[in-house]
């Protein structure tokens, strides 16, 4: 007996194909696409409302595990993939009333960041458009029981964002869409380690949405020695795409940089990437480090020297915010669950004769 394929609430020719099969009023597909996308009801409700809910597959993800942090108001969300694997999404309910959601790319890494966890699983794949719209679609059903709306998206979680551009200007295309999400892409933001020519091609392509650029040091030694891809793209070149991001959008480039004691945390690393920034429209982030096993020689500047390297950039006339961490209790650096959990996961499958894609090592090319 054939079974009928079913239709994500993302692909719209799907849904229209559907709808015209079964001689649907557009209203329903409307209706469907208003209530699931931008009030977020719950699975049940959009079932029992869409005359052919035993078609709609709504999730590419499933929710693996919730956890909520018992200090604040973060809850990280461990999804899995079609293929057996998991990531995860980070919520931030922030003191100030505003929610923010943390969206990841692909499973696992290929930039290899020293001080990442995500960076130390290696590349397994990419992540579909589905698969990163559906990270938004289970948060914000989340959500909307706590009578919460989702405000922020900011591809920030796992994975290098353009290292899978074509799913993520998909996935930015239909957040954006008056006829999906409807969400202003002002409201979203796309942190790199510093792909130029991708961040060239994003905001040509979404003017209005967001770039941060994880720098981290303007010393071209230090920050290879963080960010292996600085070796291709070295602080010449991204000072000067910054600047053309300048050009083409009015909205501040955030700039992340991690702080290192005794590695990027001195006055003099102050002084000097206020030389860098000169002229520049940018806002810096000034990211305290969550500690990962696998680099105990790294360790986050005190609170004392944090405060005096904000002071700095800010006296110089730069935009600075000195960040706090949420979610320190439940595995706050990204992918640091996920990686532990994807480990177990591959063991049990081994032990049961199963297949899964394998975690090639990590590598710092830029191709996928």
């Amino acid at each position: 007996m054939s079974t009928s394929p079913s239709s994500s609430p993302f692909d719209q020719p799907g849904v229209e194909q559907l709808r015209r099969e079964l001689r649907l009023d557009p209203q329903h597909t409307r209706d469907l696409r208003n209530a699931l996308l931008k009030r977020f009801k719950s699975d049940e409700d959009v079932r029992n409302s869409f005359p052919a809910a035993s078609r709609l597959a709504l999730h590419s993800l499933e929710l693996f595990r919730r956890c909520d942090s018992t200090i604040d108001g973060a809850t990280k969300l461990l999804l899995r993939t079609a293929a057996g694997l998991l990531i995860e999404s980070v919520i931030l309910r922030i003191a100030t009333g505003r929610t923010t959601l943390c969206v990841s790319s692909q499973v696992g890494c290929a930039a290899a960041c020293e001080f990442c966890a995500t960076g130390k699983m290696g590349i397994a794949r990419n992540l579909s458009h589905e698969d990163i719209l559906d990270q938004v679609l289970h948060a914000g059903q989340l959500l909307a029981k706590e009578e919460r709306s989702l405000r922020n998206i900011v591809f920030m979680g796992m994975g290098e964002p353009f290292h899978n551009e074509e799913n993520l200007y998909r996935a930015i295309e239909l957040l954006t869409s008056p006829e999906f999400f409807n969400i202003s892409p002002t409201k979203v933001l796309v942190s790199t380690v510093g792909i130029a020519d991708a961040m060239l091609r994003c905001v040509e392509r979404f003017p209005k949405v967001n770039l941060a650029l994880s720098l981290h040091s303007v010393r071209q030694d230090i920050r290879a020695g963080l960010v292996p891809l600085a070796t291709k793209f070295p602080l010449d070149e991204l000072q000067r795409t910054v600047a053309a991001v300048n050009r083409r959008q009015s909205a501040s480039v955030m700039i992340e940089y991690l702080m290192l004691a005794g590695v990027n945390d001195s006055q003099d690393d102050a002084r000097e990437l206020i030389a860098w920034l000169a002229g520049l429209n940018v806002h810096v982030n000034l990211i305290p480090y969550n500690p990962i096993d696998d680099v105990p020689h790294l360790v986050g500047s005190d609170r004392a020297t944090r405060l005096a390297f904000a002071k700095t950039i800010r006296d110089a006339g730069f935009k600075t915010t000195l960040r706090y961490s949420l979610g320190n209790d439940i595995a706050a650096a990204c992918g640091q669950l996920v990686r532990r959990e994807n480990r177990q996961i591959a063991q049990r499958s081994d032990a049961r004769g199963e297949v899964l894609p394998r975690m090639a090592p990590s590598s710092p090319r830029s191709e996928d």
